[in-house]
């Protein structure tokens, strides 16, 4: 081997396969030498092992698994383990190999070629999701490249030798660059761009590859520093409960005779007010419209099903258009049984969100159903068309709707009241057992109480679940299939049966466990009125005597992502104090509160001036019951 190790085109060191140098080192230039001796030792292993452990340059042999051809390679090996071989790495620059080949009569033939090392792979660079600027008083505002960057890494270049530069979208091709050659790495955005904007974010490695990703910037005016003549628009977002719909996003699109398109947006607050003030230019046409994608499953139980198949019979019909507009979960105009299908499969964890809907929708409020006893005869507004507008509109409020949620029990904002669950509890009855490794049981799950509904997570790891028992009102569409868990969700039926194959021996009562992790444990009371029921906790009880409820439980909190507050839920199995710790994505304890919490469902309300960051960051909490982590995403 020929090598340039300090890539100045010149190949001052040489190895040698019958005079190699010891382990972890080379020669360093003794090309010139006679037969390659001398050279002064560098080490190129610097992994800091033990001698025999450090890489050395062998050649490794094999016969062609198709013919009689021999194959060699130049790769590493070690003393410690000489058969196992790894692949030579070398650095950048031009090199050469030359190969020697004699046979048993003294022919010898050599062969050599040169062949170059480079880095060819562009650094990835990853874009923030969007930013929003003000034009400042002077009538226009200087954006960075590292104000748009999440971040960028490279398979070479370490971070901080990586440059990033930006442009706007169509100003030009390639490496963006000054007039001078160096990288541009900031754009100015004046009133002619109010608006949403595109940007290119490019980052180079040392090496000159480049790559880019696009995004955007919302360009404001709310300092006026464009014109003085603006309109204002607020309004409220509520529920049907009178409370207000927080962290919604309120769109507006439009245009006017006096400034190009534009687009703003505000979030609403926790009483579901909105705002965009002296942004609005006045003759101005545009569209409101509010959109809440989160926590898909926030209200959204197994009683709600309950109530749409009461609803589908004709034996208690929903008594609002807004609760009708809820039970329609695939949105096709109707409410039917592939309604409960799709909620369902929500409440399994089939779904993380539904497929052809949204977690919230929002009705003009202003809007009077023609026949409230069936909404989707006729279509209802879910943003409100403005024209040619010369004055203030403050009063634009819109209905919010969470889908799925029929019984109003979906928490709305980080002030409404968390349900609380009754202390009491559904008892499900088993037959236990011993089971032996291999053995295919029926368990049979019977509910000892009156119950409209009930939903769980059942927990077997070491139970591989077989089939589910077609019975009357209950079949495989009733169950989420997990790894070592299963799903339930059942209304109108007191029990089910599921056939397992044990996986090791045991009691039964040692191998399923009652869990909220996936579908939150309850049961709901029979009430022939279909009122709010009680909300009860579930538990497993063996030959009426071992009751084995739930655990410790720690929940994701809602909203996530959030903006300014969020509430993280927890089950404790008794009263006890309990530790929450907020966590940054290295570790760095960024929060934390203690205190004494009841037995049963509790929260915890964060606000984002509490944490001071953004990004990823993970949640802890401890207590005597047990500990757990989750994570949460915080955006700016």
């Amino acid at each position: 081997l020929f090598l340039d190790l300090d890539n100045d085109g010149t190949m001052e060191t040489v190895i040698n396969s019958l005079n190699p140098p010891p382990p972890g080192v080379v020669y360093y230039g003794n090309a010139n030498t006679p037969n390659f001796g001398g050279g002064t030792i560098r080490q190129f292993d610097n992994r800091g092992l033990p001698l025999n452990q450090n890489y050395q340059f062998s050649i490794l042999n094999r016969f062609n698994t198709t013919g009689t051809k021999k194959m060699f390679s130049v790769r590493w090996n070690t003393q410690q383990f000489p058969n196992v071989y790894t692949p030579a790495e070398f650095p950048y620059g031009t090199h050469k190999i030359k190969w020697f080949i004699s046979d048993g009569c003294g022919n010898e033939t050599a062969c050599e070629y040169n062949f170059t090392v480079r880095d060819c792979k562009a650094p990835t660079v990853v874009c923030l999701n969007g930013l929003s600027a003000n034009i400042m008083p002077t009538g226009m505002i200087q954006l960075w490249a590292s104000d748009f960057l999440q971040y960028t890494e490279d398979n070479c270049t370490p971070p901080g030798l990586l440059k990033i530069a930006i442009r706007k979208c169509g100003e030009g091709t390639g490496i963006p660059t000054n007039p001078d050659g160096s990288l541009q790495t900031s754009v100015v955005f004046t009133c002619a761009d109010l608006g949403t904007q595109c940007v290119e974010l490019w980052s180079v490695d040392a090496a000159g590859n480049a790559d880019y990703c696009e995004t955007y910037v919302i360009v404001q005016d709310n300092q006026g520093g464009c014109s003085t003549d603006f309109i204002n628009v607020a309004g409220e977002l509520h529920t049907e409960m009178a409370e207000g719909v927080e962290e919604a996003m309120v769109k507006i699109d439009g245009t006017s005779t006096f400034t190009p398109p534009y687009s703003f947006f505000d979030l609403t607050d926790a009483t579901g007010h909105y705002e965009i003030m002296n942004n609005i230019p006045l003759d101005a046409s545009f569209t409101i419209a509010p959109e809440k994608t989160d926590n898909p499953l926030n209200g959204v139980t197994t009683y709600d099903l309950v109530l749409i198949s009461q609803h589908i019979l004709g034996l208690q019909l929903l008594d609002s258009p807004y609760k009708m507009i809820a039970a329609d979960a695939n949105k096709s105009g109707s409410i039917t049984t592939f309604d409960i299908l799709e909620l369902r499969k929500l409440i399994l964890g089939i779904y993380t969100e539904l497929p052809n809907n949204d977690s919230w929708r929002f009705v003009d409020n202003s809007f009077v159903f023609p026949n409230p006893q069936n909404p989707f005869e006729s279509p209802f507004p879910e943003s409100i068309s403005v024209s040619n507008a010369f004055s203030n509109m403050m009063q634009e409020h819109f209905m919010g709707i969470k889908v799925g949620d029929v019984n109003n029990s979906a928490i709305a904002n980080v002030t409404a009241q968390v349900e609380e669950r009754n202390q009491g509890t559904a008892i499900f009855d088993l037959n236990d057992r011993t089971v032996v490794a291999g053995e295919i049981i029926e368990v049979a799950f019977t509910a000892a109480q009156e119950l409209a509904g009930f939903q769980f997570t059942l927990l077997h790891p070491e139970l591989e679940l077989l089939d589910v028992m077609d019975a009357s009102q209950v079949t495989a569409q009733n169950f989420g299939r997990f790894v070592g868990k299963t799903t339930v969700s059942v209304n109108d039926a007191l029990g089910f049966v599921l056939r397992f194959r044990a996986d090791k021996p045991g009691k039964l009562s040692d191998l399923l466990r009652v869990s909220g992790e996936i579908t939150r444990a309850e049961a709901y009371l029979l009430d022939e009125t279909l009122v709010k029921p009680a909300r009860l906790n579930v538990a497993l009880r063996f030959d009426g005597k071992t009751v084995a409820g739930l655990d410790f439980e720690l929940y994701q909190n809602q909203p996530n992502p959030f903006t300014q507050k969020t509430m993280i839920g927890f089950f404790l199995p008794e009263a006890a104090e309990a530790t929450l710790s907020v966590l940054d994505e290295s570790g760095r304890l960024v929060y934390q509160q203690k205190g004494q919490f009841a037995q049963g469902d509790n929260s915890i309300v964060l606000d984002r001036a509490l944490l001071n960051t953004s990004g990823v960051l993970y949640y802890k909490l401890d207590t005597n019951a047990g500990s757990a982590t989750r994570k949460m995403i915080q955006t700016k």
